[in-house]
This record gives C-alpha cells, structure tokens and sequence, in this order.
C-alpha cells in the first residue's frame, strides 16, 4: 500500500463516518478558535496599555505619594504614604532644570449640576501646566488661570461630554454650575480627547488645585506630573526630582515612575497573562484530542473486518497503523484549520465592535494552535492505530 492509498482509504473511512467526524472536527476547531480568541484579546490589552502609555510621550514621570515597586508586579503602595504637597510640586518646578511643566494632581468624584440636570464626575484639581503636560487642547473659553497653585478660585473647565450633557447645544462658557456645594463659573470646555490611561478625559472637570484640596478636604497631592524637556533628559531629570524631594522629605516616601518603567512592566504583565489565556484554551484541545481518540478507537472496533482483510492480502501492521494514524491527523489538521477560520473571523468581529481595542492574535500562538491541533491528531490517534495494527487478522475476519 502507497503513500497516496493510505491517504485515500483514510478520506474514504473519515468520509464514510460523517457524523462522528464533523462532531470531532468541531471539538478540535473549537479549542482552536478558543486559543486564537482569547490569545488575541490578551495580546489587545498589551497594546492598548503599551499605546495609552506611549501617547504621553517618552518624556513622562509621574511622582506617587509612597514608595512602590515595579519590578514584576502591579506597581502598589509599600508603607504609610507621607503627603505629596503643592509645595514639593512648586520645588520641582523651580529647581529640577529638566523639567518643562510640572502639573499637581489632586482627584475625587463630586455632582455636577446646572439646573435640574447632574450627574456624578471626576473631578481633577490642577493648575494651567496640565494641559501642556497631557498635551490637550480647549474648544472654547479659557483654560486655568497661571500663577501660584495655591490661589484657589471658584473656575471650572468642562470636558466635551460633561458639557454636551449639561448644556445641550448652548454655549457654557460663563455659566455658573454647582461641584458638590461649590458654586464655580466655567471658563472653559476641552476639545474631545478620549481615554488615556483608563481615564475618559471627555467625562471629567479641572478646576484649580488648591480650591480643590479645600473641596475635598485634604492636604496631599495624588500625583505630580511632569514632562521633561526631552528623553535625553529622562534618566537624569528622575534622579534630579529623586534627590530634591528625598532632601524635603528626609526620606524616599514617595515613587518617581516613567512612562518608559511603567508600559515595560504592564507590558510584561499582560504578556504573562496572554500566556496564561493560551494554556487554559489549549486545554479545550486536550479534551477535543479525547474525542478524537474515541472515535478511533469506536472506528477500529467496528471496522475489525476491513483491518482483517487488509492484512490478509498482505498489508503490513505499519500500513495499517499508518491508515489509521492519518485519519486521526487530517481530523486534527482539518479542525485546526476551521477553528483558525473561526477564530480570525472572531477576533475581525471584535476589532469592528470595539475599534479603540487592538485586539490581534499573536504569531507564537497560531503557530501554537496549529502545532498542537497536528499534535493531538498523533498523540490520540497513536493508541487507537497502534491495536488496529495488533489485531490478528483470522480473528478480525472472523468478526466481520
């Protein structure tokens, strides 16, 4: 028996138990499918992470009240934070030659309301360096007053949403609307920008940092944000804003992080995670490699006599075994294909669904998926191809 007759009385027999092998093939197709997709959505996550990150330029640090580390987990808080202060905000800004706009941050959630319509906001407290530093943009109005950040004033900047649901298709600029039990003009509406680092910055309202820290009764800074002048200045404009405030704290009881150590370490988690979305789908495969090896072994057991006959005239055990091993891997490979088919189709749907999300299987795991659908195909049709090659051919005759 040749090569190609093999291949043929493989088809012949697949083709001739068609329920059996269309329900095998879906079992592979969906454990295929299974990898694709959720390798895929993994892979999206990274990017987008990767991408908000990289939006804020390589020229980004953040400075965080309380030391934290970065290396190999979610960036958290170690110890009691001490307050981060406007004042360490203003010695920045001063001192740190690097730095090009130094922005405080102070962050709460309030009501918003202009007559009978309010809704719930994050409301973020900074000064007019925030808009160069997150390099946005106004639409109408005017943006924060510059000059001393602890000079609070009752001033409100709309993003593009909050200002749509208030106002409609009315100019807000001059309005007074009401933040919690403050009464505040706005002087201002943002151009519409998105979400950056899981912040929709079309829902939320800036207004002064000191008026702010007083709204929301406290005394340390969320966050300070600072755009160096370049990347050239990103190593030594870190140390630079390290040693000052380690000198004004008399300890390190804060975290200096860059965009560049922040995407590398989220980079890592979710590709870790990706990772681990394959392994799980690849057990689909396992199960559906079971399958597979139940019906060869169901396909052996009812074709006794055709095994019998083959072996009568001269067919050898490796022949048979080679018969029935190609059946199991072109199920395998067929299914594969399909659930590859399924999967990209998937994965089209989704990037169509959600466009912001760069959902996208990565090269490692189709080349996975598709080794391992071939894998299953041998692995689990080794057993049932190696004892239709053991049967005795009189015995096999016998049964037909």
């Amino acid at each position: 028996m040749s090569l190609v007759d093999a291949l043929r009385f493989a088809l012949r027999a697949l083709a001739g138990s068609r329920l059996r092998t269309l329900l095998s093939l879906l079992g592979v197709a969906i454990g295929v499918a299974a990898v694709i997709i959720l390798t895929a959505l993994g892979e999206g996550a990274r990017l987008y992470v990767v991408g908000q990150f990289s939006n804020l330029g390589t020229n980004f640090v953040v400075v965080m009240p309380g030391r934290t580390e970065t290396t190999g987990v979610v960036p958290g808080i170690i110890g009691t934070p001490n307050d981060l202060t406007l004042a360490d905000a203003e010695a920045v800004a001063r001192h740190v030659r690097q730095a090009l706009y130094v922005a405080p941050i102070s962050m709460a959630t309030e009501t918003i309301s202009f007559g009978e319509r309010r809704r719930q906001i994050a409301v973020i407290g900074t000064t007019r360096a925030y808009l160069d530093v997150r390099d946005l943009s106004l639409r109408k109005g005017q943006f924060l007053a510059a000059g001393e950040a602890d000079r609070g004033s009752a001033q409100v900047v709309l993003g593009a949403n909050v200002a749509r649901e208030l106002f409609a298709a009315a100019n807000p600029v001059g309005a007074v609307v009401r933040v919690g039990s403050w009464r505040m003009r706005v002087i201002g509406v943002m151009e519409p920008t998105g979400t950056q680092l899981g912040v929709n910055l079309d829902e939320i309202v800036l207004i002064p940092v000191a008026t702010a820290l007083r709204m929301f009764n406290k005394s340390s800074l969320f966050r300070i944000l600072i755009r160096l002048k370049g990347y050239a200045d990103l190593d030594r404009g870190s140390q630079a804003v390290r040693q000052l405030l380690h000198e004004r704290h008399g300890e390190e009881d804060f975290s200096v992080l860059s965009e560049e150590a922040l995407a590398s370490t989220f980079s890592s988690i979710l590709t870790a995670l990706t990772l681990a979305l394959g392994a799980i789908a690849a057990i689909s495969l396992s199960v559906a490699g079971l399958g597979v090896m139940n019906v060869m072994l169901v396909s052996v057991s009812e074709r006794t006599g055709e095994i019998g006959l083959l072996r009568a005239v001269g067919v050898a055990r490796r022949q048979v075994m080679q018969v029935f091993l190609f059946e199991a891997v072109m199920l395998s490979t067929f299914g594969g294909l399909v659930g590859l088919a399924v999967g990209f189709a998937g994965v089209r749907l989704l990037v169509q669904l959600f466009p912001a999300f760069p959902a996208t299987p990565p090269t490692w795991a189709v080349t996975a998926a598709l080794a391992v659908s071939l894998a299953v195909g041998g692995l689990f049709g080794f057993l049932p191809a190696r004892r239709a090659a053991q049967l005795d051919p009189i015995v096999a005759l016998g049964r037909k």
